[in-house]
């Protein structure tokens, strides 16, 4: 499972370390699409932050029940008591990200709901301050990426996920 704030990677990394262990990838965030058959700003807009987070809650559950490979779970995700149980049972990767580096990343796109606003960059280190103790608390393993490619992130998790876990500790 790969969790971490908006611009850390996540859709980037998640695929390239599926296809390095040889497994499967998924997208919690494109499960939500196609069941809402409708984008997660339009959800976010029409709907609510709390309606979404249920349909979110519900896609993660369903997608931890059925996909054994590489999991990339929306930003907010493990906020929802739920899901932060049933991370429980998984390896959980936090992509950590630096607010100059998300910034850059995101380019504070409109895309992202919860970076809409007034001033966006006060609102992603906000976001950073409130999500990045509830990541590191589901997290197994964190790596910071600010200053890395997504190739040096893969083969840092490779090792650090084959590596016996004596030798974590």
């Amino acid at each position: 499972m790969i969790v971490g704030p908006p611009g850390s990677g996540k859709s980037t990394v998640g695929p390239l370390l599926a296809a390095s262990l040889g497994v499967a990838f998924r997208d919690s965030d494109d499960d939500i699409v196609a069941w809402a058959g409708r984008s997660i700003s339009d959800i976010f807009a029409e709907d609510g932050e709390p309606a979404f987070r249920a349909l979110e809650e519900a896609a993660v559950a369903t997608a931890l029940a059925e996909h054994d490979g590489v999991l990339s779970l929306g930003g907010g995700a493990p906020l929802t008591p739920g899901t932060r149980a049933r991370l429980a049972r998984h390896t959980v990767v936090f992509l950590n990200v630096g607010l100059a580096a998300g910034v850059q990343r995101t380019g504070l796109s409109s895309a992202r709901p919860l970076l809409a606003g007034v001033n966006p960059r006060a609102t992603f280190k906000k976001l950073l301050d409130e999500r990045v103790p509830v990541y590191r608390e589901v997290a197994t393993v964190e790596i910071v990426t600010d200053d890395r490619s997504p190739t040096e992130i893969v083969a840092h998790l490779v090792a650090e996920l084959a590596a016996p876990a004596e030798a974590k500790e």
